[in-house]
């Protein structure tokens, strides 16, 4: 279910990532609009660094979930994200794939404490989450602007040793 990112991948990533439902709790750090030159980059560049995976479902590309180990004082800890095309909701696939991260993260880093960030109103990000053992440890009102609009931030947390 989890494996690195491959060039055949680009297309699907594209697709994905132009789906203004897929993206619309996502950071405006991924590229608006998703070309094939920012699927090329990702897949041979930025999803090299930390800890991130391809979220597969019989074989096809059907989202993401990654972790970023912080550094300095912040090295045991690490910023956990995911997202999953719109075909594969509701199926119980990104609680799997966070399911393995940490197991991943458990068995080859030295990180304690995970956490993650979701905007208020991302129900579905937040029963990932908490089904994963993360609970509610922070909450920013006004804390993201994005498409125009303030978000308020939920913070989840969890330690992994």
């Amino acid at each position: 279910m989890l494996r690195p990112f491959e060039p055949q991948d680009d297309l699907l990533l594209v697709e994905y990532l132009n789906d203004p439902q897929v993206i619309h709790y996502l950071s405006s750090r991924i590229p608006s609009p998703y070309k094939a030159e920012d699927a090329k980059w990702w897949i041979n560049k930025g999803s090299r660094s930390g800890f991130i995976r391809a979220i597969t479902v019989n074989g096809e590309l059907a989202g993401c979930v990654g972790a970023e180990v912080g550094q300095h004082e912040y090295q045991h800890c690490a910023q956990v994200g995911y997202w999953l095309a719109k075909g594969f909701w509701g199926h119980g696939f990104a609680t799997q794939a966070l399911s393995l991260l940490v197991d991943e993260l458990k068995q080859i880093t030295q990180v304690i404490r995970l956490q993650a960030s979701v905007y208020e109103g991302n129900q579905s990000s937040a029963k990932v989450l908490e089904k994963c053992g993360f609970v509610q440890q922070g909450y920013f009102p006004k804390a993201v602007y994005k498409n125009d609009r303030f978000y308020h931030e939920v913070v989840y947390g969890r330690t992994i040793a």
